[in-house]
């Protein structure tokens, strides 16, 4: 087959065939010449219904592909979303049930055990909200009583002098714990304000190491007992922030009873340092430290890592959950890091307005590890070498004075 040349100058493809032939012309040869032009044509027409075939079949295909996929993932789709929702907090979410096929049952199953998470998560709900309330009535009914007792044992404490030794004893103890008694109803009613997230601040911009001051003098007596010295370390010019002054001295003094507690004698260190953004307390003591793993328990409501070691200030076991509340509260964290055998820091950091970004604390959460680290200017001389002036003042010795 190849291209012909026809009487009107235009080319074909034709199939030629051809033959000598026995004649009286000599060298005489006759051709066959058929053009192709309609099988060419057939050809084209077959080539395009297959190309066209083809791309329907592919189409196809990939439609039943889809759909078949779709069917099997759109459940998993809707239950990863309605998960995500149930993470959101919205437990009412369930997924749709179609058919009798294992894409059905697993959204069976999966809206039984939805059912079942509500129901418990409800459950647990009305339970910590009873014991909420539970404790805030209990803690407000026993005022009452308590007030009545207190005004009896102060009669009892007053004529004290006309007693026999074994009642003045007996009066004596139950003062001292009436006086426990009392702290603890506090903390309960304080805790309890905050589990209903009804604890507010009355917050002003003060001087912050006032609030030091106001909390140590309440342990002066604690200190000179347990021969306990407190170094004070303060920048001297007012480091002013916006806080809620009782609440942050009773977070201070709740640190710095809990120093002199576990010092066992060692200097307790308190520094105080302020940057753009927030302003950081740290209470740093050189007695029988913490693990790793109760770093945070001791935030843990009435935890004690030695249940036998004996309080000098009378704790409740409240008081370092009602600080990281408080702490909370500001906008802040307190935090703690310990070394056994070394000592403890506890480092509260809240920022120079309630709620505004605080960004990293101004002081480290710092515990000397070694002899030469066990000066009262480790962490001070860390607050100069950014330009931070501190002293150190001898507390318990300008107590005495």
């Amino acid at each position: 087959m190849q291209e012909v040349t026809g009487h009107d100058g235009s080319t074909y493809s034709a199939l030629i065939i051809g033959t000598p032939t026995t004649t009286t012309v000599e060298g005489l040869e006759l051709y066959l010449v058929m053009p192709m032009a309609a099988e060419e044509s057939t050809i084209a027409l077959v080539r395009s219904l297959l190309v066209g075939a083809t791309f329907v079949i592919t189409l196809l295909l990939g439609s039943i592909t889809w759909f078949f996929s779709n069917q099997v993932t759109a459940p998993v789709r809707s239950a990863s979303q309605i998960a995500q929702r149930w993470a959101d907090g919205h437990l009412r979410e369930r997924m749709v049930v179609q058919g009798e096929d294992d894409m059905a049952r697993l959204a069976v199953n999966f809206n039984k055990m939805a059912e079942s998470l509500s129901a418990q998560i409800r459950q647990l709900e009305e339970y910590g909200s009873l014991q909420r309330q539970f404790t805030s009535d209990v803690s407000h009914e026993l005022r009452t009583p308590l007030t009545t007792v207190r005004m009896a044992a102060d009669l009892i404490a007053d004529g004290a002098e006309d007693l026999d030794p074994a009642t003045r004893r007996a009066a004596e103890l139950m003062n001292e714990e009436l006086e426990r008694f009392e702290m603890l109803l506090n903390d309960l009613l304080e805790i309890s304000r905050h589990d209903a997230g009804v604890a507010d601040l009355s917050a002003e911009k003060v001087d912050v190491r006032r609030c030091i001051d106001a909390a140590y003098q309440q342990l002066v007596v604690v200190a000179k007992e347990s021969k306990t010295e407190v170094r004070m370390h303060l920048p001297e010019e007012p480091v002013m922030a916006t806080v809620d002054t009782r609440r942050i001295e009773r977070v201070l003094r709740n640190l710095m009873a809990n120093a002199i507690d576990h010092s066992e004698g060692n200097p307790v260190d308190v520094y105080v340092r302020a940057s753009d953004s927030a302003v950081a307390f740290s209470v740093v003591d050189h007695g029988v430290g913490l693990k790793p793993e109760q770093e945070e328990l001791v935030f843990n409501r009435f935890w004690r890592a030695d249940p036998s070691r004996v309080r000098r200030t009378g704790g409740t076991g409240l008081g370092l959950a009602i600080s990281r509340e408080d702490a909370h509260l500001h906008g802040g964290e307190l935090e703690a890091h310990g070394i056994p055998k070394v000592g403890s820091c506890f480092r509260l950091t809240v920022p120079l307005e309630p709620g505004s970004p605080m960004g990293e604390s101004p002081l480290p959460l710092y515990v000397p590890n070694d002899d030469a680290d066990h000066n009262d200017d480790a962490p001070a001389q860390h607050a100069q070498a950014d330009g931070v002036d501190t002293h150190s003042v001898d507390s318990t010795e300008e107590a005495e004075q």
